[in-house]
């Protein structure tokens, strides 16, 4: 039996512009990461640490697999 790869996406970009349109500068000094963090996690080019993941959720009120998703290839 085979692993599918799993890739993590996410709906940042949606929740920042629906939460008075945030910056990604905003979103990152409410965690205390760089904006490049990000940047990154938003264009999917890095995952998360769960803790971080949660503390993104936090910031827009949401549970995590409302920003967060896998979408299976």
């Amino acid at each position: 039996m085979s692993k599918a790869k799993l890739t993590i996406s996410n709906q940042i970009r949606r929740l920042r512009f629906d939460h008075n349109e945030m910056t990604q500068q905003q979103l990152a000094a409410a965690i205390g990461v760089s904006r490049q963090t990000i940047v990154a996690v938003e264009k999917g080019k890095y995952n998360p640490s769960l803790e971080l993941a949660f503390q993104i959720a936090m910031v827009f009120d949401q549970p995590l697999e409302k920003v967060f998703y896998i979408d299976s290839e």
